[in-house]
């Protein structure tokens, strides 16, 4: 599949990640090492939290969420060359062991400037869903994509 640049992505343009499960060992190895709060790494001080069980950390939801957006990104064919930022990020629900992920993403704009020379900004709405299609997440991202042939 050609590469698509910056001016072949249009804003209204919505596709669906694939999706991807979490585990109780992959919590608890990630609470252990980047985020060990009580209600990531013991089940009986998570079941009495206002979490009501052991959950993922939000921030190792997100960075399932940066999985599936780069996966979705390639096979969409789409020439990225950074990420510029998220101005917006809301945890909507927890993530349990056992979830199942998957993200949909909009393209909501796009804009010609970027801190990029030779790429241009598209920003994306992307709500991460659970397999009860229910919110877990929400963010505005900002991607850099190639606008000519210098893309990768």
């Amino acid at each position: 599949m050609t590469q698509r640049l910056w001016g072949d992505i249009a804003p209204g343009e919505a596709f669906v990640t694939g999706e991807l499960a979490i585990s109780e060992e992959e919590i608890l190895a990630f609470a252990r090492e980047f985020d060990p709060q009580p209600y990531h790494l013991d089940r009986t001080a998570a079941e009495d939290s206002i979490f009501g069980g052991l959950c993922a950390s939000g921030w190792q939801a997100t960075a399932l969420m940066m999985r599936l957006l780069t996966d979705a990104l390639r096979e969409q064919a789409i020439a990225v060359t950074g990420l510029s930022g998220v101005p917006g990020l809301r945890w909507r629900m927890p993530v349990f062991a056992g979830d199942r992920l998957h993200a949909d993403i909009t393209v909501t704009g796009r804009d010609a400037e970027s801190r990029l020379t030779g790429s241009g900004t598209v920003t994306l709405a992307v709500t991460v869903r659970n397999q009860e299609a229910r919110s877990v997440m929400e963010l505005e991202a900002r991607i850099l994509v190639a606008q000519g042939s210098e893309a990768a």
